[in-house]
């Protein structure tokens, strides 16, 4: 019977995992308390030895390191399939496992709904000033300090999705009920959204830009996209202008976003992640309109479940099937 690799926890779908595998794969838990050690039992005789697929949760990072050149090199090479649990996976070194015939995959749509409702929540509170006026009323002082000229209403101002995949497109599901007025920048302008989802393609970036209340952004961490929402994109937003981010904190030049803050150019900012995770930069700490979150994006029971079943699922279609749904875009290019 062949192996696949839990490389992270299971929490929450142990039931689900042995139905998924159950006379089909032997189920092995990674246990390894270092990375040397987690080299040393991938050797053959080892106890990983022979292993054909890989469930990944970023967590196993904390004793073994990411999936990095190096890590996916000492990789046996009945190694076929890694089948990450997350959106993002730029946490796995996709191009050394495509020269080593190693296919990876991730779980769109399973964090969307718990996501987008972190970024919804994230524009709520930077628009209304609600994570200010919390801290004042925990520090005893009501709302003194609450000043209704810089806080503003959802309803009628303006939405720019930076990136309409599954997270983008659920943020302007939820944010059209208020009304807020939807428009995005996408590579591709995407055929299934609404005629209220409004598409700026690059050669409109800047109008778009300066047409937004609010930019969301939703892009994933890849070498391209980093400080992808820089000086010249953040001075280009009309003064005033709310930035939220869910996606990965170097999307955005922190230190040029710090600058908009303190001189005004950004009304606020809504944040999840941060750059260096789980460090968080001490000036953010400063400001009364940054509404900060310690990365709660699929933070619940329901998600995270889902997340793990489709991960799971993923690995065993490429054993029933040769192939699990949810490829990573750089495999279908």
């Amino acid at each position: 019977m062949v192996r696949v690799l839990i490389c992270g926890d299971l929490v929450w779908a142990h039931q689900e995992c042995n139905e998924l595998f159950e006379g089909l794969a032997e189920v092995v838990r990674m246990d390894s308390p270092s990375r040397a050690d987690f080299f040393a039992n991938l050797q053959p005789g080892g106890k990983y030895d022979g292993i054909v697929g890989i469930y990944r949760h970023n967590i196993s990072a904390d004793r073994i390191g990411i999936f990095d050149k190096e890590l996916v090199a000492k990789l046996p090479t009945s190694v076929k399939w890694i089948a990450h649990n997350g959106a993002g996976y730029d946490q796995i070194d996709v191009a050394a496992c495509k020269e080593r015939g190693i296919f990876v995959s991730n779980t769109p749509g399973a964090v969307d709904d718990a996501t987008a409702t972190t970024a919804l929540y994230l524009v709520i509170s930077a628009l209304r000033l609600f994570s200010h006026a919390e801290r004042d009323l925990r520090a005893g002082k009501w709302k003194s300090s609450h000043r209704p000229g810089a806080a503003h209403d959802l309803t009628g101002r303006t939405l720019a999705i930076l990136g309409l995949g599954g997270i983008g497109f659920r943020l302007a599901e939820l944010a059209h009920a208020f009304p807020m007025r939807i428009i995005y920048h996408n590579r591709r302008k995407v055929e299934h959204a609404p005629a209220w989802c409004e598409y700026y393609p690059a050669e409109r970036l800047d109008e778009m830009l300066a047409t937004a209340d609010v930019l969301s952004i939703h892009v994933p961490l890849k070498k391209e996209t980093e400080g992808l929402v820089d000086e010249k994109m953040i001075r280009k937003l009309k003064k005033g202008a709310v930035i939220v981010n869910t996606a990965r904190g170097k999307v955005i030049d922190e230190d040029a976003m710090i600058r908009a803050l303190e001189d005004g150019h950004l009304g606020g900012v809504g944040l999840d992640v941060y750059p260096d995770e789980p460090q968080v930069n001490p000036r953010l700490l400063e400001f009364p309109n940054a509404t900060l979150l310690p990365h709660m994006g699929t933070e619940t029971c329901d998600s995270q479940k889902k997340m793990e079943i489709r991960a799971l699922t993923n690995l065993r279609d490429y054993l029933t099937k040769g192939k699990g749904e949810d490829l990573v875009p750089e495999y279908q290019q």
